[in-house]
């Protein structure tokens, strides 16, 4: 299976979707990937507790019924198109028995990521490290949501919305699991791209990009951090600055992976519009995923 698939000389990668979201089922998602030219995707799951979760904001986009994306929903999807979808899982890290869950699921199902990451546990906490340094040791890399309370830093009795935050704790991680590829996504890591991130009351921050943001000294501090492209968080990032956007995408583009989280070809454009080397583009668009994961 893997020879076949590298003698096809895979095009496009993308590292970063969901199936049962926004009415997308299996079917719909690889009739998507052929409109858009995406040869593979990486199907990530999201467990939460329900009392954790965000429900207004995301009811109306899961599947009915569910309150999660589950494991088992991956699992249908691959065993459907085995040769379109990787399989990912990143178990609630305050759920009992969430490393063995993992174990599992690699045993039983094949997964060879972690991700979607996106619950109110700290990067840095020791259930979140326990589950990442298992993932270095067996070469799983490991997709992070981050959302931050805002205003920043003032996480009090109801701090609102926010999942595996903050910049801190990501850097204690990242130092302590020196091993595992964090690969970082969401409002509250894009948002670190410009200085001024502590001043800006905005989930998605608006305006030029101001020097000085900690995702470029983590970047350049960190081998072992990662970029997701996916999702509104990234484009809005890299688009307040066009010729920054740029400039971040050709100094990292040996670790920027292209996604898109939604449906749209959003990101390819802008990527497009960058005019990057032709090398840098297959680096984001593909050949970094398969790096990371191996097909």
């Amino acid at each position: 299976m893997a020879k076949k698939r590298a003698k096809r000389r895979l095009r496009i990668v993308d590292c970063h979707a969901h199936v049962k979201w926004y009415g997308y089922d299996a079917r719909r998602l690889v009739e998507n990937m052929d409109e858009h030219g995406i040869d593979v995707m990486w199907l990530l799951t999201w467990e939460v507790p329900q009392e954790e979760m965000a429900t207004n904001a995301y009811e109306r986009v899961f599947w009915p019924g569910r309150k999660e994306m589950p494991l088992e929903d991956v699992v249908e999807a691959v065993s459907r198109y085995p040769d379109r979808f990787v399989p990912f899982y990143a178990p609630d890290p305050s759920r009992p028995g969430a490393l063995s869950r993992l174990e599992g699921a690699i045993k039983h199902y094949g997964v060879r990521g972690c991700g979607e990451l996106k619950s109110r546990v700290m990067m840095d906490d020791p259930r979140t490290l326990e589950l990442f340094h298992f993932c270095g040791e067996n070469k799983l890399p490991v997709i992070f949501h981050v959302d931050v309370p805002l205003p920043r830093h003032k996480l009090g009795r109801d701090p609102g919305l926010w999942y595996c935050c903050d910049r801190e704790n990501l850097a204690r991680a990242l130092e302590t699991c020196p091993k595992t590829v964090l690969i970082g996504h969401g409002p509250g890591f894009w948002r670190e791209i410009s200085g001024n991130a502590d001043s800006c009351p905005d989930a998605y921050p608006g305006g030029p990009v101001t020097p000085g943001g900690t995702l470029w000294k983590y970047m350049d501090r960190y081998p072992n951090l990662r970029c997701d492209l996916s999702a509104g968080s990234a484009r809005r990032a890299l688009s307040r600055s066009p010729e920054i956007g740029r400039k971040f995408l050709l100094k990292y583009q040996d670790r920027c992976l292209f996604g898109r989280d939604y449906f749209d070809d959003a990101m390819h454009k802008f990527i497009k519009s960058c005019k990057l080397p032709a090398a840098a583009v297959r680096k984001i668009m593909r050949d970094n995923a398969l790096r990371l994961v191996p097909l």
